[in-house]
């Protein structure tokens, strides 16, 4: 028997340029990206992991031994201890959210200076399965800093047992994939390394720094609280607090709806972007 089609056949079975030959997600593919990304930060992994963890277990000794080791900080109506109060905001902000953006901001920027950008464009992925690759591979990265720094601290006397792992889970989620969108975004705008370290110094870290890590916000003048609420990292912090302390400067609820929506409009706004191929098939 002749193993060739029926002559009728043979156009059906061929595709016409321009058609993708995966006609749901591209599964092998997306693996593939999500552990390229992966591996890419594991290389470095003494700069990508460690210097993070390091970095922010640091801003813990520092601030709890030379401003409030033993001051109480009144969250809720409850005093909780210095210690225990900063170390949640330090494990998303500076843990977790930091690397995120880091590893997102990276990838198409580095792909644009080297000329190696093809690599992201030319395997069969669609603009949502590049775009989840980069996402997800960003986000692991900020995971494994968050649990190595959250282990530290525990080493180092914090106490930091969940009292609601779902707000944890929820926000430490969250939290990765809105820094990682906005990694994504910058590294479709970024041409070099100065404009990702634009964004990271004039917006991202200012952001991480102002909102309530440090302190509680009801302490504040009227007026800076109302910045510090118009503060995205704000809500996703009293969020990932409440779920070890139990209490939060802010309803949990608004502030899983705030940056829900935050994260969906960047996701739109990166996805718009890699389809249209700005500033990356030019």
């Amino acid at each position: 028997m002749s193993s060739q089609p029926p002559i009728g056949e043979i156009s059906t079975m061929m595709n016409a340029p321009g058609v993708p030959v995966f006609r749901n997600v591209n599964w092998g593919g997306l693996r593939t990206l999500y552990i390229k990304e992966v591996r890419r930060f594991f290389k470095v992994q003494l700069q990508t992991i460690w210097a993070p963890a390091i970095q922010t277990l640091l801003f813990l000794v520092v601030f709890t031994v030379a401003t409030g080791a033993k001051r109480p900080v009144a969250v809720g109506g409850i005093d909780i201890p210095f210690g225990d109060f900063i170390a949640p905001g330090l494990i998303i902000s500076q843990g977790m959210m930091g690397p995120a953006f880091a590893n997102a901001s990276f990838s198409l920027m580095v792909g644009k200076i080297q000329g190696t950008i093809v690599d992201y464009l030319q395997p069969p992925l669609s603009t949502l399965e590049l775009l989840t690759g980069l996402v997800a591979g960003a986000m692991t990265r900020g995971l494994l800093v968050g649990v190595g720094v959250w282990l530290a601290m525990l080493l180092y006397g914090i106490h930091l047992i969940q009292v609601h792992f779902w707000a944890v889970a929820w926000f430490g989620l969250l939290g990765t994939m809105f820094l990682a969108l906005l990694g994504v975004l910058t590294s479709i705008w970024a041409d070099k390394f100065d404009n990702a370290a634009a964004v990271s110094n004039f917006i991202v870290t200012p952001l991480g720094l102002l909102s309530g890590t440090f302190y509680s916000v009801d302490k504040l003048a009227p007026a800076f609280r109302a910045v510090s609420h118009a503060n995205p990292f704000f809500y996703i912090i009293s969020g990932f607090r409440y779920g070890f302390l139990g209490t939060a400067d802010s309803p949990i609820l608004i502030g899983s709806i705030v940056v829900l929506v935050i994260d969906v409009v960047l996701a739109v706004a990166c996805y718009a972007l890699l389809r249209s191929g700005w500033k990356i098939k030019n």
